[in-house]
This record gives structure tokens, C-alpha cells and sequence, in this order.
């Protein structure tokens, strides 16, 4: 008896669909990692998405230095840079700063001019318990940077006590300036003021709650012209602390400013040497 012999079709189908299930099953499972992927944290929060419009932000170039863990959530040491890539006559002017789980997600904006110089700012934030914070950048022709860092919170610093003894709001500005600048240059700049920050969500000594009162905005400009501006929200801690950075091209004056709520300011003048 003759073996039977194969039939090369049958055997060259069998191959092809084999070949079309492997493909069907690659791409059911490319369809169900590619959420995870270009998914973040920002896509979830309403203030964030305000921010970013239709925007797809890349997530390359915007760096979030946070604390893993944090024992007071009052004061949480943060630092926001960008060190990506961009078009040779862009720069970035705005960064924005979310925390997911606080009362309420903002933490602030910072407004950027070529007179900053570096687009980096450091500060103290409060957070309420564990959560992530998120950072989005904006560029002068409008490319849109994320990022986020989760942060483990120890003790809630939303409804931390000020204690009783505190000093009057808006008093004592203390400003670091570099003695001399090298035009167009950046140089680091550090900034302090007393002022409780009050969120309203604590209560006082009789029960009842604190009202709000906070820095909301703070401006340095240089020759009149203004160089960085940040909007500040109730998760800022006590005493805004801000690090950031100058680029003046020309000797001058600096006038820092920075008003609450209530419509009260203060502000602090320095003497700026460039060259």
C-alpha cells in the first residue's frame, strides 16, 4: 500500500490561519495595554483637564521631585523642572500643579517669562493624605508636558493647627538674591514670608471653622516688566517658600509683591546687578 501523501493546501491553509490568529490575538492585546499606557492621572481630574483642553500631553521632559513618603503632610518639600526639548524660539510660561486627593486640587500656577530664564520652582506643599500630584507644563506655542508622583502621607497637613502664637500675616518678606547676575544668565532666587495660610477646614479654639485666609498671588517684576508670577491656592503650606529663577539682561530694580485675600500686600524691592 502507498502512504497517503499531505495535501499541500490543506497543510499552507492550517499555516495561514494559524498566522491570522496570532495577529487577531497581538492585536487584542495592543488594544488592551495602549490605555494603560498613554492613560495618566491628569485624564481623571477635572482641573487638570481644564488645563489641557484636547491636548495629548507628552510625558517625557517634565520632572516632579517629591518625598515618597512624608511623616507631616503640612509641609511637603517640592521641586517642578522641565528639562526637555523644545523649538528654538519656544519656552515654557506656564506650569500647573494638581494634588488628586486634597479638598481641593490646586496647588498653584507659575507664570513664566523669558526674564525667568530656567523653568524651575521649588516650594512647600500640604497634601491630605496619600495621593498623587501632577504637574502640567505649557509651552509659548502651546505644547502641553504631564507628569505625576505618588507621595505617602503620614499626618493629613490640611487640618494641621497653626498654633496660637502666630506671627502677623504678610510681615517679614526675606529675599535671596545673587549679588550680581551674568546677563542672560539664570541665577536662583529664594522667597518667605509669614502668613498662615489658612484653608477654612480647620476649626479654632471655639468650635468653629478658621475662615480662609491665603496668599493668592505673588509677583516679581524687573524694570517694570514682569518676570514670574504665581497664583498661589490652600495647599500651599504656612509661610509660602518659593525657589525660582532670574535671567535680567540689564542692571535694575526688582520689586517682589504679594497679596491675600483679603486685598492686603507687601512687598520688598532689591537692587539687581547683570553683567
Amino acid at each position: 500500500m502507498h502512504a497517503a501523501r499531505p495535501d499541500h493546501h490543506d497543510a499552507a491553509r492550517r499555516r495561514l490561519l494559524r498566522g491570522m490568529a496570532a495577529a487577531v490575538a497581538a492585536i487584542g492585546l495592543a488594544g488592551l495595554a495602549t490605555p494603560a499606557l498613554a492613560e495618566g492621572p491628569w485624564q481623571r481630574l477635572d482641573a487638570a483637564r481644564s488645563v489641557l483642553g484636547d491636548a495629548e500631553p507628552a510625558t517625557q521632559g517634565l520632572v516632579l521631585d517629591l518625598p515618597h513618603v512624608s511623616e507631616d503632610g503640612a509641609s511637603v518639600a517640592l521641586t517642578v523642572g522641565f528639562d526637555g526639548e523644545l523649538a528654538d524660539d519656544d519656552y515654557i510660561t506656564r506650569i500647573d500643579l494638581f494634588a488628586t486627593a486634597n479638598p481641593s486640587p490646586e496647588i498653584a500656577t507659575f507664570h513664566l517669562t523669558p526674564l525667568s530664564g530656567k523653568p524651575e520652582i521649588s516650594t512647600r506643599v500640604r497634601l491630605n493624605e496619600t495621593q498623587q500630584v501632577i504637574a502640567i507644563a505649557t509651552s509659548h506655542q502651546g505644547e502641553r508636558f504631564a507628569t505625576a508622583r505618588e507621595v505617602r502621607i503620614t499626618v493629613s497637613g490640611c487640618l494641621m493647627r497653626n498654633g496660637s502664637d502666630q506671627p502677623e500675616p504678610l510681615s517679614n518678606p526675606r529675599v535671596s538674591v545673587p549679588s550680581r547676575f551674568t546677563a542672560g544668565q539664570p541665577e536662583a532666587v529664594r522667597t518667605l514670608i509669614n502668613h498662615p495660610m489658612e484653608t477654612g477646614l480647620r476649626e479654632g479654639a471655639d468650635g468653629e471653622a478658621v475662615p480662609r485666609h491665603i496668599i493668592e498671588r505673588f509677583t516679581v517684576s524687573l524694570n517694570g516688566a514682569t518676570a514670574f508670577e504665581a497664583e498661589l491656592h490652600q495647599s500651599i503650606s504656612a509661610s509660602p517658600y518659593l525657589l525660582f529663577y532670574l535671567s535680567p539682561e540689564e542692571d535694575g530694580e526688582a520689586l517682589f509683591e504679594w497679596q491675600d485675600d483679603t486685598g492686603a500686600s507687601a512687598t520688598h524691592e532689591a537692587s539687581i546687578k547683570a553683567g
